[in-house]
């Protein structure tokens, strides 16, 4: 895991920050940085981490959570309450009974402090359900982060692969052109049919679509890792966007049992974390629920102030002023069925967070091997590929004595030519799909964000 892990252990504060520092410099001087910087896989996961939407809008969720974590641990902490009035009344609206007169300007003011003692096992549930809440908005970001990170590994390669398909669709190109050439100058020398002629334009013209195809790729696979990393690409760049990427396929070799790997899963996979959390949530659910059978009891403590409304001399600024405690119980007896309600909802939820756990590891379980044997297959054919270009060129040139000695013909020399255009597409692509079937492998593990720690 060390090897295949060697990119993501770049995933550093230095580098985040010096990805910063070379965005901002790039925005003060007009330039998109991209444009002139060779860039790495680390570094292109290094700016995904930093500029990538999906991710910003992940930390923004994450940033409402820390919201949410607050107000569900607020049901359990005293609450402080201030409250003040000033009243005027007509004085013939107040009715004076003898020797005794109210003020028509009345005011209080008090201060009070409640603290809940007991509500049926809701204040400490709801301590639970933060720290439950928490961990469960960390996982859901970490998800996000690390499905990001598989999208531009795989972009990144992508732009690989169609680079390399160009060079082998030009060579190709290349060497159909010289056998037309070749071709050409015999007929013209009169030692071979003009039938040999046509046959190689023919050549040729089939094999410029798969060229144009490849170029085409080429630009969509480089816009699309653009988009992943986040960059706005000027108006003026029209269609070939200048990334310059410096890293190869990622061929390395990974050794792990399909049992240690379905292992690691289950206890990395962060959408597993988010649901053992949510199961958690909901349990604490019916607890919150099932407390409307149970009494509540407060605690509350205060100083209240207001104006003396019969003690001689009444004015406002006679007042009356003074502590006051005490403890306060409410029960509802019944309530119309309502915690029946809540506590019979509470608990089918609950019993559907374990099914989603249960169902989401077994689909993580057959994720995990359908990617591993996505992947010895890669590797097989990877394997495969290892002497086939070798011989593909070793063939074409006995194709070509052979012709040049008139033992062979020309319909051998364009079909050794075109099985050596397919070794080495098919060899461009092994090691494409190899690459990114381990990508989707680590993945599936969740090896991406155990190694960026």
């Amino acid at each position: 895991m060390v090897g295949c892990c060697r990119c993501m252990k770049k995933l550093t504060l230095l580098s985040l920050l010096a990805v910063l520092a070379f965005t901002v410099s790039a925005e003060e001087t007009n330039a998109p940085a991209w444009l002139s910087r060779p860039l790495s896989q680390a570094d292109c996961i290094n700016i995904a981490l930093v500029q990538n939407a999906l991710i910003l809008k992940a930390q923004s969720d994450l940033k409402a959570s820390q919201g949410v974590v607050i107000q569900t641990r607020a049901v359990a902490l005293p609450q402080l309450n201030a409250a003040g009035q000033y009243k005027y009344t007509d004085p013939n609206a107040i009715e004076n009974f003898a020797a005794t007169s109210q003020p028509n300007k009345n005011w209080n003011s008090g201060i009070q402090l409640v603290q809940g003692i007991y509500e049926g096992g809701k204040l400490m549930a709801a301590v639970q359900a933060a720290s439950a809440t928490k961990k469960q908005a960390i996982a859901q970001y970490q998800t996000q982060v690390a499905d990001t990170l598989l999208a531009v590994r795989l972009a990144y390669y992508d732009v690989l692969l169609a680079a390399q398909q160009i060079t082998v669709n030009e060579a190709s190109v290349k060497l159909l052109q010289k056998e037309l050439d070749d071709q050409q100058r015999r007929y013209d020398a009169g030692t071979v049919p003009h039938f040999n002629v046509l046959r190689a334009e023919v050549a040729v013209a089939n094999a410029k679509p798969n060229l144009f195809h490849a170029n085409s790729q080429y630009r969509i696979s480089k816009n699309v890792l653009a988009n992943l990393l986040g960059y706005n690409l000027p108006r003026d760049v029209m269609e070939n966007i200048p990334l310059n990427l410096t890293d190869n396929f990622d061929v390395a070799d990974w050794n792990m049992t399909l049992p240690d790997a379905i292992q690691q899963a289950l206890e990395r996979r962060t959408e597993l974390k988010d649901l053992r959390q949510q199961v958690v949530l909901q349990k604490l659910n019916v607890v919150s629920a099932k407390s409307g059978y149970q009494p509540t009891i407060q605690a509350f403590a205060g100083y209240d102030w207001f104006n003396a409304k019969f003690s001689p001399p009444i004015d406002m600024d006679h007042d009356i002023h003074g502590w006051n405690a005490g403890v306060e119980m409410n029960w509802a007896i019944f309530d119309g069925a309502l915690t029946i309600g809540k506590v019979k909802q509470a608990k089918a939820l609950y019993k559907k967070s374990q099914t989603e756990l249960e169902d989401r590891s077994r689909q993580i379980e057959l994720g995990v091997r359908t990617a591993y044997s996505d992947f010895l297959e890669a590797k097989e054919v990877l394997d495969s590929q290892t002497k086939v270009q070798e011989q593909a060129e070793e063939a074409l040139r006995e194709a070509n004595a052979r012709f040049d000695a008139g033992t062979g013909t020309q319909l051998d020399v364009l079909d050794a030519e075109t099985s050596l255009t397919q070794a080495r597409t098919t060899q461009v692509q092994a090691l494409h799909d190899y690459a990114a079937a381990r990508a989707r492998l680590e993945r599936s593990i969740g090896a991406e964000l155990a190694s960026a720690k």
